[in-house]
């Protein structure tokens, strides 16, 4: 099974569409310029506008308006919003599965392993929220594209991981023998990742605490014990 691929090249076409570099700038609007940190915020604005308006709904014009730009002058850094958006979640995923990776291969027991995904999983969603929203709302409809086929294979990884821990800690005596492994896999994966429709970085909690909290209703119940 292979991670989410690298993004393209940064360099892109050299033209707006059809090829035409526009010639004036509005006084309000600039041209891109170079370099990686301009690019990354490039990248932060349109997964903002993705994640607001949905894929299909955002244009090159209205992620160019959201910067402050000229819609020729983002051909400069992408040569389309499936770039942009190819960028966007493959960094995404890549990061992700550099920390499930780490946590995978420390050789914890099967809680432990649940309750350092679901941390890893809160960090991701407060380091890349707009990303972790569109791919919630859009991948279903993604991977019928060639160019994002790559989310299957990390929807599958994804399951393989947690099943794979849940039915372990079942086999170990950890979680309970009745439990229903995919429905419970699916239970937190959804209580999880839908955070990222309200979580806002730099709230009242950490994403640390946030998980704290979680782990504690999901492996410990909200109910009081006679």
């Amino acid at each position: 099974m292979t991670t989410a691929r690298r993004a393209g090249s940064p360099e892109a076409p050299a033209g707006g569409q059809n090829g035409r570099v526009p010639n004036t700038v509005s006084k309000k609007k600039t041209q891109v310029s170079a370099g990686p940190e301009r690019r990354r915020e490039l990248l932060d604005t349109a997964a903002e506008v993705f994640a607001a308006q949905g894929y299909n709904a955002t244009t090159v014009r209205k992620i160019a308006d959201a910067a402050g730009m000229l819609a020729g002058s983002l051909y400069y850094h992408f040569d389309s919003k499936e770039s942009m958006l190819d960028e966007i979640l493959s960094s995404f995923l890549n990061e992700l599965w550099e920390g499930y990776d780490a946590v995978l291969e420390a050789g914890l027991g099967p809680r432990e392993t649940i309750e350092a995904l679901v941390t890893e999983s809160f960090r991701e969603i407060d380091r890349h929220r707009a990303a972790v929203a569109i791919y919630q709302k859009e991948s279903r409809h993604l991977t019928d594209l060639p160019r994002f086929h790559y989310l299957v294979d990390s929807q599958e990884r994804f399951e393989k991981a947690w099943l794979g821990t849940l039915e372990r800690g079942v086999a170990a005596g950890v979680f309970r023998a009745d439990l229903d492994v995919r429905l419970t896999y699916r239970f937190v994966r959804d209580t999880v990742w839908v955070a990222a429709s309200w979580y806002r970085p730099g709230g009242q909690h950490s994403p640390e605490e946030i998980a704290r909290q979680y782990l504690t209703m999901v492996l410990d119940g909200v109910a009081v014990r006679p």
